[in-house]
């Protein structure tokens, strides 16, 4: 083992060197010399692929079973006809997969979040500083500590909202202005606050799903979520450097790609995985081995990936196609694998090495780590020799794998999954549907016996509409006979209905959660199919809660370290962050949780309650409920300010408009003239001899009608 310098990328850009395998002199006979490290690594795959035999033979029912395939366990009787399969167990999977995913992406982003802590230890919660207690001559003292030179004395008349334009321009430096800015909310109205804590997790959070949708990390989500439901376990890798290829042509046509390097998160498939058998969860892994089945080209793709060795790359495959099909592929892939395949087995390993197993393998452990009892190590091999040997890279020291149970096992790493809880009743239920397929063509048919004693010699015994026999003369008794089997079909039929039943509450996914009519009982009504859909989404709960504490949450971890230590940033470095799995959350986003917080707003309307309302907040989570970047259509505190103080003084400079004109004097709602100067609303009717009254009987006419106008004949 070697020190080199670290390539020119920045794969790796806050650690000098690292401890690699290089390669110098006579290649092979260097890896001959290392043979004792290869030997290991080998050694201990061969332990963990014998110690998962059982497994495999779990995992290899249960696909049988989502496809339909009867194994060589299941052995007909002569008798029986039908061989009918019945892939209920593929209706279940397919359902609990479905809802998984509907669940995990409610949200329509990656169920991982940061957030600060509830009492950050590092930083303060929040701060506020008021512009009302800012002279000018202190901006200008500021800005020039800032900037590193003096500022020209500016005028006294300096506009408040300059100030503010020049505080928070200088928002990333509030540490040097710490007579200004004081800690805790603030109290008056004119104060800005800011919440250092929260601002950073909002910037690491956006970082890391920038992250995750470069390398289409909800699509091996997806892939791992599958296999965690038909065979029990899902296995997600990562996070690890991954150099991407970004299409891109120069002025003059020619095509000038451009690199760089992420963190890339992909699904790797069960049947590849060989953990420590002896191991429990993942906790307890001391390592883990990962089966590549690559061809040549995919093979030389590996140079291109730091610190992978080219000559030996080059000697591997020299000496050959060196891969061998295992048992489970051939039912897999449904064809016979005997012939020889021209692909390449390669191992990656990823565990500890103890001291004394590397000085037995040959391997020079550097000065600085020789105190260390054991070493992390990740290594390559293939046809004997070493591809790549570095130091575990990450800090904190830490295996890149993240295995999820469906069902979790406490006595395994391996957990269970939908195809093997319904294991017995699928059989029942092929039973009996083959059962009842044979009696009913049994029983549609009749059994013909036939006296030939009684018949005519030499004649045609078979049987057709309009048939004609002849009887011998003098013959007795019936020569032809009919005998019916009796139908038990539906006997049979109702103990597929019962074995399916049994399927339902071995899975904990009842037929009416996917689509199954004809629904009776409780479920007939839409408040009872509702509580029935409620109590089915309990087993999904626990499911997605396995997927929060295995996968979600670790795997946010490994994110936050890897971007901390590879792609360091010091506005975030300050904030006191921690990783929220999101995937229970999802089960109640989006339209719950906006009524919720709606129900809240019109709760908290009273002007009493307003002060103790945090409506930015509410705001903040109205918008993600909806899918919406809450940093794109929201302001923060200082610009809701800043944007309030404008949206007033544009309000002041537009020309006022003129006062509506009053009602006539004297009108009043008892001028029933309707003349257009009484007001609306209720009013007395004059009486008879009073003003305004013009029946019969008095009146300012005396009870006589009005006079016409002059000119007009009566």
């Amino acid at each position: 083992m070697a020190i080199v310098d670290r390539p020119d990328d920045n794969s790796f850009d806050n650690t000098d060197v690292t401890v690699a395998l290089a390669e110098d002199g006579d290649v092979e006979q260097q890896n001959l010399d290392f043979s004792g490290l290869v030997d290991t690594i080998q050694s201990r795959y061969e332990r963990s692929r014998t110690k998962r035999e059982f497994d495999e033979s779990r995992w290899v029912k249960s696909y049988r079973n989502y496809r339909g395939i009867y194994g060589s366990e299941v052995q007909f009787t002569d008798s029986e006809k039908s061989r009918a399969f019945i892939k209920i167990t593929k209706t279940k999977v397919n359902a609990a997969y479905a809802q998984i995913s509907d669940v995990l992406f409610a949200g329509n982003k990656f169920p991982i979040g940061i957030e600060s802590r509830r009492y950050p230890s590092n930083v303060a919660e929040s701060i506020h500083f008021d512009p009302q207690e800012v002279t000018p001559e202190k901006v200008e003292e500021i800005a020039g500590q800032i900037s590193g030179e003096n500022v020209k004395k500016r005028s006294s008349t300096v506009a408040r909202s300059d100030i503010k334009d020049q505080l928070g321009a200088y928002e990333e430096q509030l540490e040097r202005v710490q007579d200004i800015v004081k800690e805790g909310p603030g109290v008056t109205p004119t104060a800005f606050t800011f919440e250092p804590a929260k601002n950073a997790a909002r910037m690491m959070e956006k970082k890391i799903h920038d992250q995750l949708d470069e390398s289409s990390a909800s699509k091996h989500l997806r892939n791992t979520a599958f296999e965690m439901v038909l065979f029990g376990t899902g296995i997600l890798k990562g996070p690890f450097a991954y150099d991407k290829e970004y299409p891109r042509w120069n002025k003059d046509g020619e095509y000038d790609p451009l690199f760089q390097t992420i963190p890339k998160v992909e699904a790797v498939s069960v049947w590849n995985f060989y953990p420590d058998p002896d191991a429990r969860n993942m906790a307890e892994v001391e390592y883990i081995v990962e089966r590549h089945r690559l061809n040549r080209s995919q093979l030389r793709a590996l140079k291109n990936r730091p610190y992978f060795r080219e000559e030996s790359i080059e000697l591997a495959i020299e000496y050959g196609p060196n891969y061998t099909a295992e048992y489970w592929e051939e039912v897999l892939e449904d064809n016979d694998l005997t012939d020889d395949i021209t692909r390449f087995e390669v191992l990656e390993y990823w565990g500890v090495i103890d001291a004394e197993t590397a000085e037995m393998a040959d391997i020079d452990i550097p000065e600085e780590l020789a105190d260390r009892d054991e070493v992390q190590i990740n290594a390559w091999i293939c046809n004997g020799h070493i591809l790549r040997c570095v130091l575990n890279p990450f800090t904190p020291t830490r295996i890149p794998y993240h295995a999820v149970p469906y069902e979790l096992n406490p006595y395994s790493l391996f957990g269970i999954g939908v195809a093997e809880n319904m294991e017995d009743t699928q059989l029942l239920m092929n039973g009996f549907m083959r059962m009842a397929v044979d009696n009913a063509a049994l029983s549609s048919n009749l059994l013909i016996e036939v006296d030939e004693t009684n018949l005519v010699p030499g004649q045609d015994l078979e049987v057709y509409p309009g048939k004609i026999f002849r009887r011998q003369a003098g013959a007795p008794g019936q020569a032809i006979f009919g005998t019916k089997f009796p139908n038990v079909t539906q006997e049979c039929l109702m103990m597929f209905d019962k074995s399916r039943q049994l399927a339902d509450e071995s899975t904990g996914m009842p037929s009416y959660a996917h689509g199954m009519a004809g629904v009776t009982g409780v479920g007939r009504t839409a408040s009872g199919m509702s509580m029935l859909m409620g109590a089915a989404a309990q087993n999904i709960k626990a499911v997605v809660r396995n997927i929060d504490d295995y996968l979600l949450s670790p795997l946010g971890k490994a994110l936050f370290a890897f971007n901390m230590q590879f792609n360091f940033d010091e506005k975030v470095a300050k904030g006191d962050l921690e990783v929220t799995a999101r995937g229970t959350e999802s089960l109640m986003r989006n339209e719950i949780r906006s009524q919720r917080l709606l129900q809240f707003m019109q709760i908290s309307a009273n002007p009493a309650m307003a002060p103790f309302v945090k409506y930015d907040y509410i705001l903040r989570e109205m918008a993600a409920s909806m899918d919406l970047d809450e940093d794109k259509i929201l302001n923060d505190p200082r610009e809701a300010a800043i944007q309030a103080q404008m949206m007033a003084e544009i309000q002041a400079m537009m020309p006022q408009q003129p006062a509506p004109q009053g009602a006539p004097q004297g009108a009043g709602v008892q001028d029933p003239t309707g003349n257009g100067a009484g007001n609306m609303g209720a009013a007395t009717a004059p009486e008879p001899g009073a003003a305004g009254f013009t029946g019969a009987g008095g009146g300012d006419n005396g009870g006589q009608p009005a006079p016409p106008p002059e000119g007009m004949v009566q």
